[in-house]
């Protein structure tokens, strides 16, 4: 049996977890970062739409928590813990930060994490997300070997899966978070981890914030829709700037066949400050 560390602060990664400690693979300890959190990209502190919090989970396990969040408190601040625990791999799962690599080296074969695409396609911010905006009818995850150049490493495993026209970004992540269950306990079955190298270079998007959500009124309908559609609920919603200064939100839509009211095409689903 592998022994590990566990690095994620969102909903997918306690799924994740929870399916592994249900088969007796208990981390040593937990990372987490807060709701609200500080990062490169943002002058002011974004916040977490997809947050868990682990203080409960770790408390039941019996197992130390550690709380991460640049620049005062960083993974480097934890090296001596780390190196400590001697396990044979960190398990990434709804991370914001770069894990360098003189912290993914503190474990016998570093650190793997799952990504909401299969790389090298849509490496980088937002996988999902960007997925449904660009009207992608397949998505999936991949589990992969970290590496100093973001999303680039080996793949341990893939699996895909259908984007319908009617999912909500809420919907994707759940047919994500089922592939990645299956990898994670796939993972802890294998008597040797194989790693295969990406064929390609990555093709990256950038990581998305509640200010991205803004309509374009010139787009057609059914880019609109997508919009609207990837970033419902859990995440904060794509948006209208009314005259009053404030935010209409726009959480589901249909679009209509004909201008004059009659038959439609019905298009339900449930959407960035962070989106996994």
């Amino acid at each position: 049996m592998y022994s590990y560390v566990f690095l994620s602060a969102t909903n997918f990664g306690n799924a994740v977890l929870e399916a592994l400690v249900q088969k007796g693979h208990i981390p040593k300890a937990i990372f987490s970062i807060p709701q609200e959190f500080c990062i490169s990209y943002s002058k002011i502190k974004v916040k977490n739409s997809n947050f868990y919090d682990f203080t409960q989970k770790a408390k039941e396990l019996e197992i130390p928590i550690f709380w991460v969040e640049s620049p005062k408190k960083t993974l480097e601040s934890y090296a001596k813990e780390l190196q400590e625990f001697k396990v044979d791999f960190m398990l990434v799962a709804g991370w914001y930060y770069k894990i360098p690599k003189k912290i993914y080296s503190l474990s016998k074969m570093g650190s793997f994490g799952f990504h909401n695409s299969i790389l090298p396609n849509y490496a980088g911010g937002a996988p999902l997300v960007w997925a449904i905006i660009n009207g992608e009818s397949k998505s999936g995850v991949t589990l992969f070997k970290m590496e100093e150049e973001m999303d680039t490493g080996d793949i341990i495993f893939q699996e895909e899966f259908e984007i319908s026209y009617n999912d909500s970004i809420a919907e994707a992540l759940k047919k994500a978070e089922k592939c990645a269950i299956n990898m994670s306990l796939k993972l802890f079955s294998q008597k040797e981890i194989r790693f295969i190298p990406q064929n390609a270079k990555p093709k990256y998007y950038p990581q998305r914030n509640e200010n991205d959500g803004e309509l374009d009124l010139s787009f057609d309908s059914t880019r609109l829709y997508n919009f609207i559609r990837a970033q419902s609920s859990p995440y904060p919603g794509a948006f209208i700037k009314t005259t009053d200064g404030k935010r209409l939100v726009i959480q589901k839509a249909y679009i209509l066949d004909s201008a004059g009211g009659g038959g439609f095409r019905s298009y339900h689903f449930c959407s960035p400050q962070i989106f996994c």
